[in-house]
């Protein structure tokens, strides 16, 4: 390969190098606009020579673009090197399955990297090549918007989402892009593209290792992020991207720009001209410069006054080069895009369970109090709000995913009880600033009461969480709690059903409500999930990432956080001064790990092989599930450690593992794990990762909130 591609650099001029380090958008093509010429083009001062020469697009959305761009490509590319398709595939291609923060609630990097190989297998028949998936960002906030790409709160199942994905991705012939890199998932405020101001302790612990789970993975492509870390935008940030990424790491893979943002260092205030950025970019090995043209316009300039080789213009062109080496494309550059004969996989019944499923997984069951199931028996159901009757909620960033190929709660009711009545009503509109309108509430109410069973939507509407969307506050807009308070005053067997794609603050949802089932932006089959959820066809098992705050004012709120020399306890000190709000809790109202389910379970007899560990050596916990109900369901036991003393402080639990068991009504299992020397290890205070001897605490149980514990000490 290495011939083949050295054969191929040494052929180009360095105009057509550049060319293949810079990526636009598809529009910018002729084959694909009529205005490419005289609009997008003229706008960046391109030349035809340019885009004759382009190294990749994004944003093509059919398969029938992509070939006529790519025969355009081949036949005025003078070296015939083939275009790269590339797009945001985030949770699902035409099939589209829950946003990533709700696949994260179902525990399962198994199901995670399924749902990614289903993606991948419609994004070759689609023309993508490269999808800018995962998203692998630490997340602590639920203002800001982009937690919904997210898999949560936690640095150990982050790091093994991260690696599911990119390899269901990978194994079926599309390359996954990580991003992005890095801390971008700690703005200051929640507020998106916001400055992240951080000790190296808290991002090598915290921030970096779903990085570098994803980049083990083989991951081919890392995307540099939009905010400054630490003072230095990330795209010129050295220190990262050379350091920690490709010397630390070993990453010899694609280093992509995010959009536009060589040209946002100027805005940052960390480059004054053109030639700034790109020398900055360069400098710090970015390979592929996304939506802007510095590397065109002003790396010749670079080189001829010395500030940048042309051995460095190489590498990144050698590293684009490899990268479609890799994927085939030099054999066949049509091969992601074919016509293909015989039935197609896009939105097949196949998939289409598959989504189902993830949707079902994915579901956390916040509140029920005696309600749920349903029984499939009704004869009447009024399904109510604004999400009820409408293919909207398959979620921000779906891929090609297409509303009306989605199956609403309405339909999904209808199709699962064909002989009852489906009636359905807005009531209030689901936008944050929509005002009740009194006559829509009454009839509401009206309808509700006529009615054997209610099954109320509320939440937040796809386009309220994704870029750009951050929040001040979290609560549901008012014109929702007027339409519930009416519907659940006509009706108390009334059922709240949850669309969002972040944690809201549902305290007080929560104390008034019958049942509450948290469905996330479920995507494709999420009426039909639903539906089996609501009626019993299918069990709630889903698991919080993300802690719901009971505040907005508690953001940033987090399971795993330090103690405090005055952590809030009701013995602590007279006066009362610890680290506590006068006006609330310091607790999430649902904290990490938490979901409802149709049964109950009950942890018995906690018990460690040993009370002691050596270097080198493990200790086995296990406890006792018992399945307390009258249903069989499913329970997610969960470990958490805590290292009481260290030379840092420690955080106050840390997951280091979980199982899933399924119990029938009575059955009960010993649930057992191994704890080794591995699972202690910590960054020190000399910025050395190991182990200290000390005691630690072992929790099994049924959320980060469990409290029952034994200890040990590692030698």
């Amino acid at each position: 390969m290495k011939e083949s591609i050295s054969k191929k650099l040494a052929g180009m001029t360095l105009e057509e190098k550049l060319c293949q380090l810079t990526q636009l958008d598809g529009s910018f093509l002729p084959d694909i606009s009529d205005t490419a010429v005289t609009g997008p083009m003229s706008r960046l001062s391109l030349k035809k020579s340019d885009i004759d020469s382009l190294g990749s697009v994004l944003n093509i959305q059919n398969p029938d673009s992509v070939r006529k761009a790519q025969r355009g490509h081949m036949e005025t590319d003078r070296n015939r090197i083939p275009l790269l398709f590339m797009h945001d595939i985030v949770h699902g291609c035409k099939t589209v399955y829950p946003i990533p923060l709700g696949m994260a609630a179902s525990f399962s990097p198994e199901l995670m990297r399924e749902c990614a190989e289903m993606a991948a297998e419609e994004c070759k028949l689609s023309g993508v090549d490269v999808t800018f998936s995962p998203m692998v960002d630490y997340i602590r906030d639920a203002r800001w918007g982009r937690v919904m790409e997210s898999t949560g709160e936690d640095v150990y199942l982050n790091a093994l989402y991260a690696a599911a994905q990119v390899k269901g991705y990978q194994s079926r012939g599309i390359a996954s892009c990580i991003k992005h890199f890095a801390a971008y998932g700690a703005p200051e405020a929640g507020r998106d593209y916001n400055t992240v101001d951080m000790s190296e302790r808290t991002l090598r612990e915290y921030y970096l290792p779903a990085y570098h789970a994803a980049v083990d993975a083989d991951a081919y492509m890392v995307m540099t992020s939009f905010n400054s870390l630490n003072g230095i935008p990330a795209a010129a940030n050295e220190a990262l991207v050379r350091g920690i990424l490709r010397e630390e790491w070993g990453f010899d893979g694609v280093v992509i720009s995010d959009y536009n943002a060589f040209n946002e260092m100027m805005t940052h205030g960390i480059a004054e001209t053109s030639e700034d950025c790109a020398y900055l970019a360069m400098r710090a090995t970015n390979d592929i410069e996304m939506m802007s043209v510095n590397y065109i316009h002003s790396i010749k300039k670079l080189i001829d006054d010395g500030r940048i080789s042309t051995e460095q213009v190489d590498s990144a062109v050698e590293r684009v080069l490899e990268l479609k080496e890799k994927l085939g494309m030099f054999d066949n550059p049509y091969q992601h895009c074919e016509q293909h004969t015989g039935e197609s996989c896009i939105l097949s019944a196949e998939h289409r369970a598959l989504a189902r499923k993830a949707a079902e997984k994915s579901a956390v069951l916040l509140e029920n109090r005696n309600l749920l199931p349903f029984s499939k028996e009704v004869r009447r159901i009024a399904i109510i709000g604004p999400f009820g009757d409408t293919g909207e909620i398959i979620g921000a960033w779906s891929g090609f995913g297409n509303p009306r190929d989605t199956v609403s709660l309405k339909d999904g009711v209808q199709q699962l009880l064909p002989n009852a009545e489906v009636i359905t009503l807005r009531g209030v509109d689901g936008a944050i600033n929509a005002k009740a309108d009194p006559e829509e509430i009454r009839k509401a109410a009206k309808l509700a009461s006529a009615c054997d069973i209610v099954i109320l939507t509320l939440g937040e509407p796809s386009g309220d969480s994704g870029e750009g969307t951050s929040k001040q506050n979290l609560e549901l807009p008012s014109a929702q709690y007027e339409l519930f308070r009416a519907v659940q005053a006509g009706n108390p067997n009334t059922a709240v059903v949850l669309f969002t794609g972040r944690p809201l603050v549902l305290t007080t949802l929560s104390k008034e409500c019958s049942a509450l089932l948290n469905v996330w932006q479920p995507g494709t089959e999420g009426g039909s999930a639903i539906a089996n959820l609501l009626f019993g066809e299918a069990e709630p098992e889903g698991r919080l990432t993300m802690s719901f705050p009971a505040a907005t004012g508690q953001c940033p709120i987090h399971y795993n956080h330090m103690n405090t020399g005055r952590p809030r306890a009701d013995d602590l000190h007279r006066y009362g001064y610890c680290s506590s709000y006068i006006d609330g809790p310091n607790e999430p109202l649902y904290p990490f790990g938490y979901g409802l389910g149709y049964t109950g379970f009950e942890y018995t007899d906690l018990s460690l092989s040993s009370d002691s560990m050596s270097s080198g050596d493990t200790i086995t916990a296990s406890v006792t599930v018992t399945n307390v109900g009258n249903r069989v369901g499913t329970e997610t036991v969960q470990l958490y450690l805590r290292d009481l003393v260290g030379s840092v402080v420690r955080p106050v639990k840390e997951l280091k593992g979980f199982c899933k068991v399924t119990l029938a009504p009575g059955e009960k299992q010993v649930v057992s794990f191994e704890i080794s020397e591995e699972m202690l290890k910590f960054l020190r205070a000399d910025m050395t990762f190991g182990t200290e001897p000390g005691e630690f605490r072992v929790f099994i149980g049924h959320s980060s909130a469990c409290t029952g514990y034994l200890s040990f000490r590692l030698k």
